[in-house]
């Protein structure tokens, strides 16, 4: 297939910049191939589910993960920016820079500061090691482990994504809004954004109704956000993410399929984490490791029955994906009833409940 064969019209203003209040508010798509689209919300969930289904979320917690900061070079200085996308080691990160063309290895780079000729390097500082192809760099900071992800902390801002920085500032609303409210395990550096729809309201009427959860980890980064740039999509490289599934969470998933209940993944990563773990008979095994899998039409799903997702970008990899488990015409038409009925998209945006292509 094509790159062309995933681009569709979006009208700029169904780009959502704030999310709905409260989050499961938001409305939702009930997609199935074959059958005519339904319009509900998502605090409708747990009635489009069954007692015995598992929804599988990914508890992964979103760090302040860009950084502005000045380059020094033979004191020749220059505003930069990072974003982190991927950690290496207790004191090492790949980053995406802006502008990538003002560094070479071997540069220091001081973030938190103002560009000013007479400063002195502060508290989270950095060389670039290694320099890679679209503006990516490898930085070793000066501080380690704790100490680095304090630092990052009080100096990052959360790093929203571009479609909707290029429109307003991140701002301190961003660090609740951009963070699901079960987020526990530091490392990524975009929102699993389906999980942002739920609320503790909305867990209570889930457990009422039978319906069970799992958490599995899967950090996100940057890479997510990158465009595809090539027309034959198996020249596509996807950027590989950090994921565990723990043998107790496998075992469990496992069982609830045995006894027929339905696994449903909250958002692409679970969905891509459990795939990943997945042997060749669809029996999650125990999976801690990197992952990397693109997943495009003809692709043989083999854990997820179910999937709760947002509205993605024209010719992304993620719209592939949900092309990919409810067909792509299936997938074209419903986009253009959301598009049509002024869905809201993206990542503040509304949810699709997206059940697998037979």
């Amino acid at each position: 297939m094509q790159l062309a064969d995933f681009d569709f019209d979006l009208p700029d203003e169904r780009i959502a910049l704030r999310p709905v209040i409260p989050r499961d508010a938001a409305r939702m798509l009930v997609v199935s191939a074959g059958s005519p689209v339904r319009d509900r919300r998502v605090f409708d969930l747990p009635a489009e589910l069954r007692a015995g289904d598992i929804l599988v979320l990914n508890d992964t917690r979103v760090i302040p993960a860009r950084l502005k900061g000045v380059r020094d070079r033979s004191g020749v200085q220059a505003a930069v920016e990072a974003t982190l996308h991927r950690r290496l080691s207790p004191h090492s990160w790949t980053a995406f820079m802006r502008p990538g063309k003002r560094l070479a290895a071997g540069d220091r780079i001081a973030f938190g500061q103002g560009l000013n000729k007479d400063r002195r390097l502060g508290t989270l500082d950095a060389t670039v090691s290694a320099k890679g192809d679209g503006g990516e760099v490898t930085l070793n900071f000066d501080l380690s482990g704790p100490d680095l992800d304090a630092a990052i902390t009080a100096l990052g801002a959360m790093p929203l994504p571009p479609y909707i920085a290029a429109k307003r500032a991140e701002d301190e609303r961003d660090r609740c809004d951009y963070q699901t409210v079960y987020a526990q395990e530091d490392g990524s550096v975009a929102a699993p954004t389906a999980g942002l729809h739920f609320t503790q309201s909305l867990f209570e009427q889930l457990k009422a109704a039978g319906v069970g959860t799992a958490f599995v980890t899967l950090h996100v980064g940057a890479g997510t956000f990158l465009p595809v740039k090539t027309e034959i999509l198996s020249e596509h490289r996807m950027h590989p993410e950090w994921g565990d599934v723990d043998a107790e969470t496998a075992q469990r998933l496992n069982g609830v399929r045995h006894a027929g209940g339905r696994i449903v993944c909250v958002g692409t990563t679970s969905l891509r984490l459990l795939e990943s773990a997945s042997d060749a008979d669809g029996v999650i095994q125990p999976f801690m490791g990197e992952t990397s899998i693109f997943i495009t039409p003809g692709y043989r799903f083999r854990a997820a029955d179910g999937l709760l997702t947002n509205f993605h970008l024209p010719k992304s990899t993620l719209f592939m994906l949900v092309s990919a488990f409810a067909g792509l015409e299936t997938m074209r038409k419903a986009y253009a009833h959301a598009i049509a009925c002024d869905y809201r998209f993206y990542s503040y945006g509304d949810a699709s409940l997206l059940w697998k292509a037979a």
